[in-house]
């Protein structure tokens, strides 16, 4: 027994040299992925004609925040718009865990009698859809949500992919013991949810709250759909908005008018500028979701 485990350990033990080079590639693997974002901020901090005369290059020849200074002009409607995304996504972000773990667990007990009835509900929607001027019409008229925070937030509350993703989390992941043992000892099924499934769930719910994090962050289209009053445009939309602009000019049939304006607004530094201040704040997210991925390893432990 002692020489089996032996042989284990020295199978799983790797050489100081193996280690080093291991950690080199993966040191060398983080430099790739990270690189083609710190190139964009490079190239928002390059003046514009530096820009057109030496190309993009790692170290420009001279620095330039005019591009920030460009978008930063539209004054309080950048810091409005960054205040209506973060409240847009933290609200939606919450209140889509909510409603989509309770629909998952729901669908993923046996003991519930139309679990059949409301998976395939679910997956017909992802399926087919009712296109986007009944959804137009539903949200606008119906539900009257046109120019209301609501409009940006329940369209996306709802995700089929994400319900069978931690229907299957809970399926295989929540053993059917607990559960049975929570009944036995008197707990209702909102008690069991709370207190015994969720803590199992973390690393599920981490990974759909991230999604729709992303999801509630990066919308552009509803805004352009259903918001009219300026102070509710979130960053994404203004940021087109602001990109329209620009194109605009570039495209103007008045070419005197387009050549003076185009001199004076950095314009690719401006566009790499605008996927710098909408990028940075959602990599804070990460982290804050990584703390759960951690705890949800070690959580949940079924005890014999």
């Amino acid at each position: 027994m002692a020489e089996v485990k032996r042989k284990i350990q020295d199978f799983h033990h790797v050489s100081r040299g193996w280690n080093i080079i291991l950690n080199i590639i993966a040191a060398a693997f983080s430099f790739i992925c990270i690189f083609p974002f710190l190139f964009v901020v490079i190239i928002s901090l390059t003046d514009e004609k530096t820009l057109a005369t030496d190309g993009y290059r790692v170290f420009p020849a001279k620095w330039s925040l005019e591009a920030y200074r460009f978008v930063f002009q539209s004054g309080d409607t950048l810091y409005r718009a960054y205040g209506v995304t973060i409240l847009v996504t933290v609200i939606g972000t919450i209140f889509s865990l909510i409603l989509m773990s309770l629909y998952a667990y729901a669908i993923s007990r046996k003991s519930f009698r139309y679990r059949g009835f409301f998976s395939v509900f679910a997956i017909v929607t992802m399926l087919f859809n009712g296109g986007m001027i009944p959804t137009y019409m539903v949200v606008s008229q119906l539900m009257g949500l046109k120019d209301t925070l609501w409009a940006l937030i329940l369209p996306l509350a709802m995700n089929a992919f994400y319900i069978m993703i931690l229907r299957t989390f809970y399926i295989t992941s929540v053993p059917e013991a607990i559960i049975e043992s929570g009944r036995i000892d008197g707990a209702g099924d909102f008690f069991i949810f709370l207190r015994i499934v969720l803590p199992l769930s973390l690393p599920g719910l981490a990974t759909i709250g991230l999604f729709s994090t992303l999801g509630y962050w990066n919308d552009w289209f509803s805004a352009l759909l259903y918001i009219d009053n300026p102070n509710l445009v979130p960053l994404q939309s203004m940021l087109m908005r602001i990109e329209s602009s620009i194109q605009f000019i570039q495209n103007s049939k008045n070419s005197s008018l387009s050549m003076a304006a185009l001199q004076t607004i950095p314009q690719d530094t401006t566009r790499m500028a605008m996927v710098v201040l909408a990028t940075l704040p959602i990599i804070f997210a990460y982290p804050f979701f990584q703390r759960y991925f951690v705890q949800g390893l070690t959580l949940g432990a079924v005890k014999e």
